[in-house]
């Protein structure tokens, strides 16, 4: 297989306000463009990006999706795979994630403009779809991503995975009034923007239902410590990069081997199971504080990550159910809604609609890329890892052409961290042997 590396920095963008990031984009995007074929042909490839390795359940939903008859295109399994033809590549910027966090920095517009240059990087391999596998990315770039296309010329579909989470709470809500509380468990960002409370009532309302009861936790550390990034979790007995997750008072409540205590007293969550507990009892906490009368019965996993821990997250509600302290305000049986699926349904329909589907087979294999840190770039700042430092990564502004910090690379296997490794290799069988089977080209 050779080997490229591609800058993510040549369509960095002047400073503007906001509503001007996507013309900025767009001008520096239609230079690389510009020999760029208009027409969308069936036999084009998807594109799928996240901000790291989390949008991979959304990829392995679409490799495994049998729901539809693959003849008629009627809903029903058929016995084969609704993609089976299709040829996917995959972009995880992991280099700057977690996206969920920007917002609380202040860069929602940097945000934005990585969003659009991670959709940039897919419409350059000539895609003729962009699945955006990323909560964050859909709640503040799925508009622009499409004006974007729009102003280029480049009539692909896009496709978020917010308003597919939405529309499969709707459609397991009951008809009768205050029965359902439902929780969202998401990123900062994902949570600072409303998008799921506001999709989940819209959606609900179509459906002629009323709307559930809503509560959300905001995490800022369980992607990063899904993904073993040393910022949340580390192997060493004192950390030698700055943490950046939630920083507890007291031990209380979390298991002691899974914590580190700071200099000031404080302590540090060290542990994935730590990380469950913390975000499921703000989230229960914010339930209470709502008032809501009725018991969370079914969580959002608004992050692509958490589906990876699914598991754990089932075993995390049963603990605090024993609790005294939150047995009335978890179900029994909580249902997890996991939008990977549901945005899988939503790209075959929109790519069927469009005459877009691939109905002859391929020897060519799915593709995937990741970002990496740019060490030779003027100015840029790692830790000791070897990634970018905390305070320069959340310290950048839209608005410097020529950025290249970050560089895309193909995605090796051994360039995963070692959790998000084993998490693959255990949960996401299919896009394991698509990635063994591209790294065997």
């Amino acid at each position: 297989m050779k080997f490229f590396i591609y800058s993510l920095g040549w369509f960095a963008i002047s400073a503007c306000p906001a509503a001007d990031v996507v013309s900025d984009v767009v001008t520096h995007a239609r230079q690389e463009l510009a020999a760029a074929p208009r027409a969308l042909r069936p036999e084009l490839p998807v594109g799928v990006f996240d901000s790291g390795i989390g949008g991979l359940t959304v990829l392995e939903a679409i490799l495994d999706l049998d729901a539809f008859n693959n003849y008629t295109l009627q809903p029903g399994s058929d016995g084969r795979p609704d993609f089976e033809h299709e040829r996917l590549i995959y972009l995880g910027d992991q280099a700057n994630m977690p996206y969920g966090n920007y917002s609380a920095a202040g860069k929602t517009d940097f945000l934005r403009e990585l969003i659009l240059r991670d959709a940039l990087f897919l419409l350059k391999q000539r895609v003729k779809a962009v699945v955006i596998a990323c909560n964050t990315a859909t709640a503040y770039g799925l508009d622009d991503i499409r004006e974007m296309a729009k102003q280029l010329d480049l009539p692909v579909v896009v496709i978020g995975v917010v308003e597919a989470g939405a529309r499969g709470v709707a459609s397991g809500l009951p008809r009768e009034l205050g029965k359902a509380g439902v929780g969202v468990l998401a990123t900062v960002g994902t949570c600072t923007t409303g998008a799921y409370p506001k999709s989940i009532n819209t959606q609900s309302g179509q459906a002629g239902k009323s709307p559930p009861d809503v509560c959300q936790q905001g995490s800022i550390g369980l992607a990063g410590a899904i993904e073993g990034d040393p910022g949340f979790i580390t192997d060493e007995e004192k950390r030698t990069t700055p943490y950046a997750g939630p920083v507890l008072k007291s031990p209380e409540g979390f298991d002691r081997a899974g914590l580190l205590q700071a200099e000031d007293g404080t302590w540090q969550l060290n542990s994935l199971a730590n990380y469950l507990r913390y975000d499921l009892r703000e989230l229960l906490e914010s339930h209470k504080e709502s008032g809501s009368k009725v018991p969370v019965d079914r969580v959002v996993l608004g992050c692509t990550h958490f589906p990876l821990v699914q598991e754990e997250i089932l075993a995390t509600l049963k603990e605090l159910r024993e609790k005294p302290a939150y047995r009335a305000l978890v179900a029994e049986d909580v249902e997890l809604i996991n939008p990977a699926e549901l945005t899988a349904k939503e790209l075959f329909r929109s790519l069927a609609q469009a005459r877009l589907r691939r109905t002859t087979a391929s020897n060519d294999p799915h593709l995937f890329y990741i970002s990496v840190p740019n060490p030779n770039a003027s100015g840029v700042k790692l830790d000791a890892s070897g990634k970018l430092d905390r305070g320069y990564q959340y310290g950048r502004n839209a608005g410097t052409p020529g950025r290249n910090d970050t560089q895309v690379v193909p995605m090796a296997i051994k360039l995963l961290p070692a959790a998000s490794r084993s998490l693959v290799e255990k949960h996401l069988t299919a896009v394991w042997a698509a990635m063994n089977r591209t790294r065997s080209e």
